[in-house]
C-alpha cells in the first residue's frame, strides 16, 4: 500500500517536469452535494511556459484563458477542449512563471457509485481513464478553474516516496511539443488507469 501525506503548497511549487512524476499515485478528492469522489492518479503530463514549451497554452504569453497557470501552485487550471471536454491541471512552480501538470488518467478509489452515475455506461476501468473522463468522474466543471485544490471541497495527498514510472511523448500535442524532445508524459506502468497513447498526426520529431 502506498503511504500518502497531505500535499503542501511548497511541495507543488516546483518545476512541472519535476512535479509530474511525484503526482503519480497521488489521490485527489472532490466533494459535492451528491458526495465525494476520489481518484488515484496514474498518468500525467507536464507543461512549461512562455517561450519554452511549444505544447503549452502559455507558450505565447499570458491570456485570460491561461492566467491561472501564472498564479500560485496548487490551484486548478481547467480548460475546454474539442468543444465538449473539460480537462484538469494542477498549477505548479512560482507565481509569474507559468507551468502546470495535466491529469491524464486515474482510477476511482472512493465514490465509485457516484462516478458511475456521472459516466453512465463506462466500465469501472474507464471511469477516469483519460483527461475528460477524469474531470467528469470527479464532477469538476470548467467554472472551477482557479479553485484551490488544497482546500475544501478538494483534498490532495501525495505519496511519501515517488513510485516507479515510465515516460514518453505527450498525447495529442501537435508540432514540436508532441515530439520526442518533450518526453513529459509520465505514467505508472501496468496501471489500469493509464490511457492509450495516441500520437498527434502533426506531432514533430
Amino acid at each position: 500500500m502506498t503511504l500518502l501525506i497531505p500535499a503542501t503548497r511548497e511541495a507543488l511549487a516546483i518545476d512541472s517536469v519535476e512535479l509530474a512524476p511525484r503526482l503519480l499515485g497521488a489521490v485527489l478528492s472532490h466533494e459535492t452535494p451528491e458526495g465525494v469522489v476520489s481518484v488515484r492518479l496514474s498518468e500525467v503530463e507536464a507543461y512549461r511556459g512562455v517561450g519554452i514549451d511549444p505544447g503549452s497554452h502559455s507558450f505565447r504569453g499570458e491570456t485570460k484563458r491561461n492566467r491561472v497557470m501564472f498564479g500560485e501552485a496548487g490551484h486548478l487550471y481547467a480548460y475546454f477542449t474539442y468543444g465538449m471536454h473539460t480537462c484538469l491541471n494542477i498549477v505548479s512552480g512560482h507565481p509569474g512563471v507559468s507551468s502546470a501538470v495535466l491529469l491524464r488518467g486515474a482510477t476511482v478509489v472512493e465514490g465509485i457509485e457516484l462516478a458511475r452515475v456521472r459516466r453512465p455506461g463506462a466500465s469501472d476501468r474507464d471511469l477516469a481513464r483519460g483527461p475528460a473522463r477524469l474531470g467528469l468522474a470527479l464532477g469538476v466543471p470548467l467554472s472551477a478553474s482557479g479553485d484551490d485544490l488544497l482546500a475544501p471541497p478538494y483534498a490532495l495527498s501525495l505519496p511519501v516516496e515517488p513510485l516507479a514510472y515510465e515516460q514518453g511523448p505527450r498525447v495529442g500535442v501537435s508540432g514540436a511539443g508532441g515530439g520526442a524532445d518533450y518526453p513529459w508524459r509520465f505514467w505508472l506502468p501496468g496501471d489500469p488507469g493509464v490511457s492509450p497513447y495516441k500520437r498527434h498526426p502533426r506531432a514533430e520529431g
